[in-house]
């Protein structure tokens, strides 16, 4: 299979406490490990929504990597260029939630398997077919090896006619605002669909307002900016639209992976040629259901269980 969707990014286990309150300095007990990370959660949620997808990344030759590996095999992506490295192991997350909805994180992953991925490993003939290519600032921030990868893939979506999304996903524990500034400019003035959260978007741009923000985002360009609100909805911007849609209730089980499932249903409307007001709202439900399964990749949603929760609202 010759993927029209292909994401690129950090393969890793998450390992998280099951309570809230339950800080990573204190002794306590842990769940997982989960298959994670946000281009890997954003693959699984795009097949789950019918897209041809597949994955580029590395993972170590241990168990967590078998782990990921079979997740996204039985989710249907294509891991024909998951790299397995036989020097470095599978990057590891921990998370612990605080009672007003933040997490705290502590990675292992810039030296893990996923931040020494071989740029050259990459194959031509596999980004032949691509429509999108998926990116995640959290990979961009591991290592001088995944901004050349990212590059060439970058080079070769171009080749094939495909466009970019462009997700920051900014993690300080990574990488300072600066730095990240610096090394997501090329991928924040190049991409055709840009998808931070309201404060990334803030913060990138320097903008003290939204209207600020998706304005310096967009520029001349003409892109899609989303802003992503979590329990506040989200926000599309496009040449002379806003478009606000706000949160559906839902009942919180675990956050992580909602961004990427709303990006992943974000692409699956602009794949299928769908208005703006319908994509918006496909995807703003997508992220909600996303949240109400506990572990990263448990909550991504199908075409019908959005739907058909979009018409438990209408």
């Amino acid at each position: 299979m010759i993927p029209e969707v292909i994401a690129i990014g950090e393969a890793l286990v998450e390992i998280m406490r099951p309570e809230t309150g339950e800080a990573l300095d204190q002794v306590g007990t842990f769940q997982g490990p989960f298959a994670s990370g946000a281009p890997a959660i954003f693959a699984v949620a795009a097949a789950r929504l019918g897209a041809s997808v597949g994955f580029v990344g590395q993972v170590g030759g241990d168990a967590f990597g078998r782990l990921l590996r079979r997740r996204l095999e039985e989710e249907d992506v294509n891991t024909e260029q998951l790299q397995v490295s036989n020097e470095y192991a599978t990057g590891v997350a921990f998370v612990a939630y605080s009672p007003d909805g933040g997490r705290e994180f502590v990675f292992h992953l810039r030296y893990a398997a996923a931040g020494q991925i071989d740029p050259q490993a990459i194959r031509q003939e596999y980004f032949s077919n691509v429509k999108w290519l998926h990116i995640s600032g959290s990979f961009l921030a591991l290592s001088d090896a995944t901004r050349e990868i990212c590059h060439r893939a970058v080079e070769l979506t171009r080749l094939a006619g495909g466009k970019i999304s462009f997700d920051p996903n900014l993690r300080p524990e990574l990488m300072c605002l600066e730095e990240s500034r610096r090394i997501f400019a090329p991928y924040l003035a190049s991409a055709d669909l840009l998808l931070p959260t309201v404060d990334e978007a803030r913060a990138l741009s320097s903008a003290s307002d939204d209207e600020e923000a998706a304005r310096r985002l967009m520029g001349d360009s003409g892109r899609l900016v989303v802003f992503k609100r979590g329990a506040g909805g989200s926000t599309f911007f496009a040449p002379g639209k806003r478009l606000d849609i706000p949160g559906f209730p839902v009942e919180e089980v675990d956050p992580t992976g909602a961004g990427d499932c709303f990006n992943a249903a974000c692409l699956a409307g602009l794949m299928n040629g769908w208005a703006l007001e319908r994509t918006a709202r496909f995807a703003t439900a997508a992220g909600a259901l996303a949240v109400t399964r506990q572990g990263p990749m448990e909550g991504a949603p199908t075409v019908a269980e959005i739907e058909r929760f979009l018409e438990t609202l209408s």
